[in-house]
């Protein structure tokens, strides 16, 4: 008669599956929780201290870690060595694992949780057994997924629970211990203060397979965090439209990360290739809107727009009147709804906005390797700043700053962005040079670069881009400052009438 050890902590259709191993001949050895569950099913199952001949102790932390257990699971059943000392130790095989682990995830997600229970909840002997049958998957079939059952009842029934499909769990287990692991990892890192360790393990569970990656011939899917921060597009609820595609995704990301930046009004982005086209903040959201799709009317068609207010039926009249892949709000009003469903793909995502926690580490791959950072959460405010030239900003003067500030450091460098009345009238993004970047934001400015302020992610290394605004008529100035030639940029804006303040922090975005 083939065994099989049950323990499980997820108990979806245990009974199910248990009943059906019985039905195949198996005999069941299970413990504590799942052993009462099964039992009162109906199933005949014998407890795990018959097995070992060893009571559960301590809590049920130690119940498991027994050599009838593991000699049961490890033990090949080619090796007539491995037999003979089976025999001689009162060993019987094992041959199906079926464990799932204590809720380590859950646990960390509950709201006040103390310390003990969640240590208490860091399974020891689950991954162990685990990790013994699939060492051994040639001899013993390891189950770790409730969704597996109905697929392994039918396998087995047919005879065909084979080397390959069986490999296939093994390998299932082991991701999924790496995972659970992972987390620990990260739980105790986070308790040390260790940002950066000798070894970075993080994990992540699959949203979706996507249809192609950046480009149709690259394969792709979308990953999130097993605890997934509030405001995070992994935690938004589609409510209309076609699948987000790979590109979306990063723009969306960028969108969310742009609005976070804006509290305290109603703010809008609009974003094309992971830079804003148009950013804009007022006391309505329509309003806001409006600024943001004022700021650039023609890079916003076929973008990605990200509002923290409900939307109501005026934003949904103005948004459906272009062609937008995806709109981004905390809620959308009933009749917003009905006009922004009329169009069939645009994709409506439901975020909830009112937790901005800090995202604490950034990770970018390169070739067989990754560099991770800590996010670029810095902020200034008025008290940070310091006037470097003869005039002082205005008062108006300062809020365009501020607000242009905000803008500058999600763009990507080198980076100019003018912004006039809580709006983005010109931005210039990822140029070689800084002068370039200027030009650029100039130009889309146009006419509306007269009176406005700019900011610039970095230093003017030379007094060229502080020449081209006093040609645009710019009348302010943000900068982080450094540069050994700062005192030649200052002269420019002395000479023409021009504010200038440093933040003294720089927003490189590469």
């Amino acid at each position: 008669m083939k065994r099989a050890l049950i323990s499980v902590s997820d108990k979806q259709n245990i009974t199910e599956f248990a009943k059906g191993l019985e039905e195949l001949g198996y005999e069941i050895i299970s413990t504590g929780g799942t052993l009462k569950v099964i039992q009162d099913a109906g199933v005949k199952a014998i407890a795990i201290d018959d097995v070992t001949g060893f009571p559960e102790i301590m809590d049920g932390r130690v119940k498991t870690l027994h050599p009838k257990v593991h000699g049961g699971l490890l033990a090949k059943r080619s090796n007539s060595d491995h037999m003979k000392q089976m025999v001689e130790n009162e060993i019987q095989p094992i041959d199906m694992v079926v464990v799932n682990l204590y809720p380590f995830k859950q646990t960390l997600e509950k709201e006040g949780v103390s310390k003990p229970e969640i240590i208490e909840n860091i399974d020891i002997g689950g991954p162990t057994m685990l990790r013994s049958a699939a060492k051994n998957f040639e001899d013993v079939a390891v189950v770790v997924d409730p969704k597996d059952y109905d697929g392994i009842l039918e396998a087995l029934q047919k005879d065909e629970l084979d080397f390959e499909k069986r490999q296939q769990l093994a390998a299932k287990v082991f991701r999924h211990t790496a995972q659970y692991d992972a987390m620990i990892a990260e739980y105790f890192m986070e308790e040390t203060k260790e940002e950066f360790p000798e070894s970075y393990t993080v994990t992540y569970e699959r949203v979706q397979s996507l249809r192609y990656g950046e480009n149709p011939h690259q394969h792709a899917a979308f990953y999130k965090r097993p605890i997934v921060q509030t405001m995070s597009l992994a935690a938004a609820k589609q409510l209309h439209g076609k699948e987000l595609s790979y590109n979306n995704i990063q723009d969306a990301n960028a969108a969310l990360e742009i609005l976070a930046d804006y509290e305290g009004h109603a703010a809008a982005v609009a974003v094309k290739h992971m830079n804003p086209c148009g950013i804009g903040v007022s006391d309505t959201l329509v309003d806001a809107f409006s600024r943001a799709f004022d700021a650039d009317p023609i890079s916003i068609f076929g973008g990605i727009v990200a509002l923290n207010k409900e939307v109501d039926s005026p934003t949904a009249e103005k948004l459906s009147s272009i062609f937008l892949e995806i709109v981004i709000a905390p809620s959308f009003s009933e009749k917003a709804l009905e006009i922004l469903t009329r169009k069939k793909n645009i994709r409506l995502l439901e975020l909830d906005m009112n937790n901005k926690e800090a995202v604490n580490h950034k990770l970018t791959s390169v070739n067989g390797g990754v560099l991770i950072q800590s996010q670029d959460n810095g902020k200034v405010g008025t008290d940070d700043l310091k006037v470097v030239t003869k005039r002082q900003p205005s008062e108006k003067e300062l809020a365009d700053l501020l607000f242009a500030w905000k803008a500058v450091k999600h763009v990507k460098s080198n980076a100019i962005v003018l912004a006039k009345d809580g709006q983005t009238i010109g931005v210039g993004a990822g140029q070689m040079n800084r002068v370039g970047a200027a030009k650029i934001a100039m130009e889309q400015a146009g006419e509306k670069a007269k009176g406005s302020v700019m900011s610039s992610d970095a230093f003017f290394p030379m007094p060229d881009t502080v020449e081209e605004t006093v040609k645009a008529g710019v009348t302010a100035i943000i900068q982080p400052g450094g540069s050994k030639r700062d005192q030649d940029s200052i002269d420019v804006c002395d000479e023409n009438g021009i504010a200038m303040v440093y933040t003294g922090m720089r927003h490189f975005k590469h």
